[in-house]
C-alpha cells in the first residue's frame, strides 16, 4: 500500500493499517492461487493454509457439505497440535448441528468469542482432535446458490475474538475458495468422464480385436478336424499357416499389453543383433510371403556387439516389421531394415517401407495408446509399446520419413558398450 493510501485514510491507527494490508495482500495472493489449481486435494490444503494466515488464526478447516446425506465432513483441518486425522475421520456434523452447522443451515457467518459457553458448539470435535478450542469463526462457502461447505478459523492470534476485519476478510476469502473448489471439482469430473470413456473404447477395441483372432482360431481347428477325419491332407496343409499365424496374433496382442502396462527397467545383455532381426523376420516370414513382400537386412555399419534387452527389442522390431507389412498393398512392396553404430557408443536402426506413408494429420496421433487405423485388424498397442520400450532404454523413436514410404528410426545411446551391472559381473569373474 502506498504511503499516498494511507494518508487517504486518516482515522485508521497503524495497527489497522498493517491488517488492511495483510488482508488485501492475502486476498490478492489467494486469488491468484485459486486459479491455477485444479486438484481438489492440493486446493483444500492450500484454502486451509490461507485460512489460518488471512485470519491469523490457530487452526482452520475446510468443512464440506455431503448434499446426498446432507451431512458436513471436515475435509482439511490444520492447527499447531491435535490429533487432526481422527478429526477427519470420526467426526460429521448433520446439518444445524454444531456452529459450522449452524452456519451452513443459516448460511451466515457466526463469530464466536467463547466457545465453551455457547449451546451450540460440538465438544466431540475438540475431543477427537485433542485441541481446545477457545474462539471462532465459522463461514459458509457459497457458490451460485449452492452450499460448498464451511471455512472455519479457530483460536485468534494475540486475541480473544476475530475482529470485524477479520470477518469482512474471511467472507470474501470464503467467496473465493467456494468458486475454486466448485472449479476444481467440474474439472475432476470431466476427468474422470474422459478417462472412462477413453477406457471403454480401449476396451471395446481390444475385445474386438481378440474376438476376431478366436474367430480365426476356430475356424483354422474346424478345418483341421475334418481335414483329420476326411483324410485331407492338402486341406491341413493350407489351414495349418492361418492357425500358426492366428496363435502368433495373440501371442503378439498379450505381449504388447504386458509390455504396455508395467513401468520397467530393462535388462541390458549382450546380444547378436544379427540373430534378433532374423528372428522378427522369421516371425513375420508367412506374412511377407502371402503378400510377396521383398526384405533387405544390411548390418555393414555395425562395429561390435550391442547392449539391450533382447525380448524388448525384438517386440519393437516385430510391431515395425507386422506395421510395415500391414501399410504396403495386398501383393508386393519391400521393406528395409538396416543398423549401423555411430560415435561414441550409439546404435541407430531404421525400418523403412515403400507404401503410402503416413498421412500429415496422423503424424503425432500414431503414438497414442489404443490409436489404431486397422480397424478391427489392429490394438493401437504396436508404436505405443514399440516407443515404451525405446524410452525405457533412454533411447528415441522417429517417424523420420512420410509421403513416399515411411521410414521410423531408432537411436539407442549407450547400446554399443557393457551395461553398468554386466561390466560389475564380468569384472568378478575376471576375478
Amino acid at each position: 500500500m502506498t504511503e499516498a493510501r494511507q494518508d487517504s485514510l486518516p482515522w485508521l491507527d497503524d495497527a489497522s493499517r498493517t491488517e488492511i494490508r495483510r488482508a488485501v495482500e492475502a486476498l490478492y495472493r489467494v486469488h491468484g492461487l485459486m486459479g491455477s489449481l485444479t486438484d481438489l486435494d492440493a486446493l483444500l490444503l492450500r484454502i486451509s493454509e490461507e485460512s489460518r494466515r488471512v485470519a491469523g488464526a490457530e487452526a482452520a478447516s475446510v468443512i464440506l457439505y455431503d448434499e446426498k446425506s446432507d451431512e458436513l465432513y471436515f475435509e482439511v483441518a490444520l492447527g499447531d497440535s491435535g490429533d487432526q486425522a481422527r478429526l477427519k475421520s470420526e467426526i460429521r456434523l448433520k446439518m444445524g448441528q454444531g456452529i459450522a452447522g449452524s452456519a451452513a443451515a443459516a448460511r451466515a457467518t457466526l463469530n464466536i468469542s467463547d466457545a465453551s459457553r455457547d449451546p451450540r458448539f460440538f465438544s466431540e470435535a475438540d475431543s477427537a482432535s485433542s485441541f481446545q478450542t477457545r474462539n471462532l469463526l465459522a463461514v459458509p462457502m457459497i457458490e451460485r446458490g449452492s452450499l460448498i461447505g464451511v471455512l472455519e478459523v479457530l483460536n485468534k492470534v494475540g486475541a480473544d475474538t476475530f475482529s470485524p476485519l477479520d470477518v469482512h476478510v474471511m467472507e470474501m476469502f470464503s467467496g473465493i475458495a467456494a468458486a475454486a473448489v466448485a472449479n476444481a471439482r467440474l474439472i475432476e469430473q470431466q476427468i474422470k468422464t474422459e478417462r472412462l470413456t477413453a477406457i471403454g473404447q480401449a476396451i471395446a477395441g481390444l475385445t474386438h480385436h481378440i474376438k476376431n483372432i478366436i474367430t480365426g482360431l476356430n475356424s483354422s481347428t474346424e478345418l483341421i478336424d475334418m481335414s483329420l477325419d476326411r483324410g485331407r491332407r492338402d486341406v491341413m496343409d493350407r489351414t495349418w499357416p492361418v492357425l500358426k499365424r492366428s496363435v502368433q496374433r495373440i501371442s503378439n496382442f498379450v505381449q504388447d499389453l504386458l509390455a504396455f502396462s508395467k513401468p520397467r527397467v530393462p535388462m541390458r545383455q549382450e546380444c547378436d543383433l544379427g540373430a534378433l532381426l532374423c528372428e522378427a523376420r522369421d516371425a513375420v516370414r508367412d506374412l511377407f510371403n502371402t503378400k510377396h513382400i521383398e526384405m533387405d537386412m544390411d548390418l555393414s555399419g555395425l562395429n561390435g556387439a550391442v547392449w539391450l534387452e533382447a525380448d524388448g527389442v525384438y517386440r519393437c522390431l516385430l510391431n515395425l516389421l507386422n506395421n510395415a507389412a500391414d501399410a504396403l498393398p495386398a501383393t508386393g512392396g519391400h521393406v528395409w531394415v538396416r543398423a549401423w553404430s555411430t560415435a561414441p557408443d550409439t546404435l541407430e536402426m531404421e525400418v523403412r517401407d515403400d507404401g503410402p506413408g503416413v498421412p500429415a494429420e496422423l503424424r503425432d496421433t500414431i503414438w497414442d495408446p489404443f490409436f489404431s487405423t486397422k480397424g478391427a485388424r489392429g490394438t493401437g498397442l504396436g508404436l505405443a509399446t514399440t516407443a515404451k520400450v525405446i524410452q525405457e532404454h533412454n533411447g528415441t523413436i522417429t517417424l523420420a520419413r512420410s509421403g513416399s514410404g515411411a521410414c521410423f528410426h531408432i537411436l539407442l545411446p549407450g547400446a554399443m558398450r557393457p551395461a553398468v551391472g554386466a561390466r560389475d559381473e564380468l569384472g568378478e569373474s575376471e576375478q
